[in-house]
């Protein structure tokens, strides 16, 4: 009886660790979508071209290598669109974490979150060109999203912004 006790104990566990890992990579899904929604007004006010697409449709694929400068441009336009980075091109703390809450984070997780970008930004103080350095961040920011294993699909946000439009 204590056997299988302990099995149950251990079936739960494991059930409660999928579950909260897709309930974040549904929330990563969501903060996704919601960031991208700048994507075509800053890719026109950058004038930058169609690649741009390409690496933002390969963004959560870990093997996908993210090597163009113009993309962290995008990016830093993106969040500037939504106020979440500051004067000095660093995460506003407050308004990042009123963003995952307004994409179905939790207060924990909105913290996470923003606390997984801000250590991303202090590896990279050493770089001065803001497109690169953003590049590097968000590319730091990837990993440590694979890492916890809260990656969304691709297949799932495109699907999700093809629906919107």
């Amino acid at each position: 009886m204590a056997l299988f006790c302990w099995r149950l104990l251990f079936a739960a566990g494991v059930l409660s660790l999928a579950q909260g890992t897709l309930a974040s990579q549904e929330i990563m899904k969501k903060l996704t979508t919601g960031f991208v929604k700048a994507m075509e007004e800053c890719k026109a006010e950058l004038n930058l071209g169609d690649h741009i697409i390409q690496d933002f449709m390969n963004y959560w694929r870990e093997e996908y290598e993210l090597l163009n400068r113009d993309t962290g441009c995008a990016i830093m336009c993106m969040a500037s669109k939504h106020d979440l980075i500051t004067e000095d091109m660093k995460i506003h703390h407050e308004n990042a974490h009123e963003f995952a809450k307004s994409h179905g984070a939790d207060d924990d997780l909105a913290k996470q979150l923003v606390q997984m970008i801000h250590d991303c930004e202090k590896q990279f103080t050493d770089i001065t060109d803001d497109c690169s350095k953003t590049l590097e961040i968000s590319k730091c920011f990837r990993t440590k999203i694979h890492e916890l294993k809260w990656a969304p699909s691709m297949e799932t946000i495109l699907e999700e912004l093809m629906t919107e439009t």
